[in-house]
């Protein structure tokens, strides 16, 4: 087992690797969610209407560089969560399980979902700031505008523009929502991703390898999405708005309901699961092989210092 260094910086560079592949999807998605905000039906103009079409519109009018806007924002939010999320959810099982168990190996659903969703609220509130930006970026386009539009030259201009009309309080705007939304998505990943892992072992004799890891990581990343994507709608709304047109995420739920039908929290669902399910295959399956090689460099560093410490 590496350490909880080793375990964030694998979990954080196999994240990275998943985003770079899905951050597309991620920009369609955003702007599903945006479109007709707090707007009924009739009254939206229907500028995206689906995965591909999206990212053919906005290739069309914007290149690549519209598509993957705030990519730099998302490596830095994906080392944040993922690192939290992957590096502290075994240590946190763990020593959670020693209150109840003689053996912390015990594997406990409970106990999972509560350390998978610990694990994340704690990189949803560090890595907040960077999905506020990423939100803002990838909502803007001076071609087909929803949603609230903020023009940043990038992202250090992003922040310098909300830190002086809004404070520091305003680089954190919509965490609450993100908690919520990471929460709930983290309490099901890692549990959901070890429960299919065991299963496929033992009813189907699937082996250890990258077959059984991207099995695993289909079934979570599914699940994950069906549970996630509600309050990730009204994050990605919470995180772009300008002034107080929601007071809190309930609020947001609420209005965007009550505006706009119950079936509006789940708009951009199918792309979020295009988006979801490569991402969550990808992570969990490059977490695998990274938490391998960082272990054996580990092992090199502790064994070098032992060297060093018996020839002292």
């Amino acid at each position: 087992m590496s350490t909880t260094t080793g375990a964030f910086i694998a979990g954080g560079i196999a994240a990275c690797g998943a985003v770079t592949v899905t951050h597309g999807f991620e920009t369609v998605k955003t702007r599903l969610q945006l479109q007709g905000e707090l707007s009924s039906a009739a009254a939206t103009k229907r500028v995206y209407t689906g995965i591909f079409q999206g990212v053919t519109v906005i290739l069309r009018n914007e290149g690549l560089r519209g598509l993957l806007a705030g990519l730099g924002t998302a490596y830095c939010y994906q080392i944040m969560l993922n690192g939290c999320r992957l590096g502290f959810y075994e240590p946190t099982r763990r020593s959670v399980t020693k209150l109840f168990y003689d053996d912390p190996s015990v594997q406990n659903f409970g106990i999972n979902i509560f350390a998978g969703a610990s694990s994340g609220v704690l990189g949803a509130a560090v890595g907040s700031p960077f999905f506020l930006i990423k939100t803002r970026l990838q909502s803007y386009s001076p071609f087909l505008p929803v949603g609230t539009q903020h023009k940043y030259k990038g992202a250090i201009d992003g922040f310098a523009k909300i830190y002086r009309s809004e404070g520091t309080v305003g680089l954190w705007r919509g965490a609450g929502a993100a908690m919520v939304r990471t929460g709930f998505g983290s309490s099901v990943q890692l549990p959901t991703y070890f429960f299919a892992k065991r299963r496929l072992q033992k009813h189907l004799g699937m082996q250890e390898g990258v077959g059984l890891h991207l099995a695993s990581s289909a079934a979570s990343g599914f699940v994950v999405c069906c549970v996630m994507h509600p309050p990730d709608t009204v994050m990605s709304r919470m995180y772009n708005q300008t002034g107080d047109k929601y007071k809190s995420a309930f609020d947001c739920l609420m209005k965007t309901v009550r505006t706009e039908g119950v079936l509006a929290i789940y708009k951009g669902f199918t792309a979020h699961l295009a988006r979801i399910l490569p991402h969550t295959i990808l992570t969990l399956t490059l977490a695998e092989q990274t938490t391998k090689l960082v272990k054996k460099a580990e092992e090199r560093m502790f064994s070098a210092r032992m060297e060093v410490e018996k020839m002292a």
